[in-house]
Order: C-alpha cells, then sequence, then structure tokens
C-alpha cells in the first residue's frame, strides 16, 4: 500500500497476509477550512466536489481494488454485506467474505474497528460510538461474520481518549445495564453528574464477552491530537477520517 508517505495509520496486529487495512488522518486532501484537508464524507456541510476529489485520492493512493462501501452511518447495529446491499445504505458496520470488497466506516472521535479471521476470509469494519457500543454493534458484527471466536481478531484505531471524553450519568447508566458491574472500571467521575468514559475498555470489554481476546490498538486519541485527526466534540464543525478493510485479490500467474 502507498500510504505511509500521507501519514496515514497501518494497523500493527497479526492478520493475515491477504488483509489490508488503514485509518486515514486528516491530512493529504484538498478540503479547506474546517474540513482540512482529507475530509471523506460528503454529509458534512464541505464542498462536494471536494469531498469526491479526496476520495479519488483515496482509491489512487492504495490501489484500492474497488470502491468502498460508504455507509449512512445513524450510531446503531445494522450490519450490510459489501456484495449484497447498495451504496449509500443505512448502516454501522460492513463486512466482505471475498476478495477485491472494500468495508469503510467514517468517524471523527466515534471508534473505529476491524475483525478479520486468521484464515484471511472474512473481514469487517465497524463504527461504534458510546450508542452502538451500548446497543451490541460489535457483537451484531461478530455474528454476521460467522467466524469461530477464537479465529477472530481484532484492532481499535483511532476514537476521542478517556482523557477527553464526558458524558452524564445516563450513558454510565445505560452501559451498567448492558453490562453489569464490570462496566464501572471504564468510567471516572470528574463532577456531579458528569463521567469519563473509556470508549476503548468498554469495547474489549465487549469483545472478551463474544470470546474475542485477539484484541490489538487503542490509544490514539482523536480529541488531543489536532494536526493528525478530525474530532466532532473538539471542533463541532469538521471533517471525516475513514477506516478501510478488505482482502487482496490473488495475484493472477502468468
Amino acid at each position: 500500500m502507498a500510504s505511509k508517505g500521507m501519514g496515514w495509520i497501518e494497523p500493527d496486529w497479526p492478520a493475515p497476509a491477504p488483509v489490508r487495512a488503514l485509518c486515514t488522518t486528516r491530512n493529504g486532501g484538498v478540503s479547506r477550512g474546517s474540513y482540512a484537508s482529507l475530509n471523506l464524507a460528503d454529509h458534512v456541510g464541505d464542498e462536494p466536489s471536494r469531498v469526491e476529489q479526496n476520495r479519488a485520492l483515496l482509491r489512487a493512493h492504495l490501489g484500492l481494488p474497488a470502491d468502498p462501501l460508504w455507509l449512512r452511518q445513524v450510531h446503531g447495529c445494522s450490519v450490510v454485506d459489501v456484495a449484497g446491499d447498495p451504496r449509500g445504505c443505512q448502516a454501522d458496520a460492513a463486512i466482505a467474505l471475498r476478495p477485491g470488497e472494500v468495508c469503510a466506516v467514517m468517524t471523527a472521535d466515534c471508534l473505529p474497528l476491524f475483525l478479520c479471521d486468521r484464515g484471511g476470509c472474512r473481514v469487517a469494519a465497524v463504527h461504534a460510538g458510546w450508542r452502538g457500543l451500548a446497543g451490541g454493534v460489535i457483537e451484531a458484527a461478530v455474528a454476521r461474520m460467522a467466524a469461530p471466536p477464537g479465529d477472530v481478531l481484532c484492532w481499535l484505531g483511532p476514537a476521542i481518549g478517556p482523557q477527553a471524553f464526558e458524558v452524564g450519568a445516563e450513558v454510565r447508566a445505560q452501559f451498567l445495564v448492558e453490562s453489569g458491574d464490570d462496566a464501572e472500571a471504564a468510567f471516572r467521575s470528574v463532577q456531579d453528574g458528569k463521567w469519563l468514559a473509556d470508549l476503548y475498555s468498554l469495547a474489549r470489554m465487549r469483545l472478551h464477552r463474544c470470546g474475542i481476546h485477539g484484541v490489538w490498538g487503542g490509544g490514539l486519541c482523536t480529541y488531543s491530537d489536532r494536526e493528525r485527526f478530525f474530532s466532532y466534540r473538539r471542533d463541532g464543525v469538521t471533517g471525516r477520517m475513514a477506516s478501510l478493510i478488505w482482502i487482496d485479490p490473488p495475484v493472477a500467474h502468468r
């Protein structure tokens, strides 16, 4: 992948050789102002022509085998198959079961995560904000992959960090109902009725409950790193990064 010169992030995880994955940063595109420069979202107020240029740059620099399936994300738990669902469908996770199909999710504080099986036959990209995590988007994606949990690997991408993600007591209460007392460790009280939440810890708890213990990544904070990442919580009007995963098609031999 011709991506290192763009400053994009390649996961450090033991995925099998055919699996390719990458998270963009805000750098390397043509957008301006609040969207500078590699905004890949067409729903945030950026000029559509610049978004299209940015998406074309992404495909060219990565040598993608196909256009990504760009989702309309709604903080829900729907999972779609890249091969069978239409462009612009409403979902928060995508799976690919064949080489050459590109899964993508967009984020600007929510947690993007990648899933793959050890055989390199199944991959998924998941958009997990707190609503999706609490609602079960990780569990839905794991179920849709239909792989034994012990064969599934996961990588956690850049998200708002535990020192910056302030939430109300109702958010904490929802996780305690869904995940039990174990979720208490992912929240730290900062003032009356306010808590700092750790999306990474909450995601790991959900993954472990699914039987997935091969988990890498975490620790890159979108909120605190203005140079590299868009952050909706920090800036309000802003762009979106993309997290993409696919299985490389086999190389034809002559």
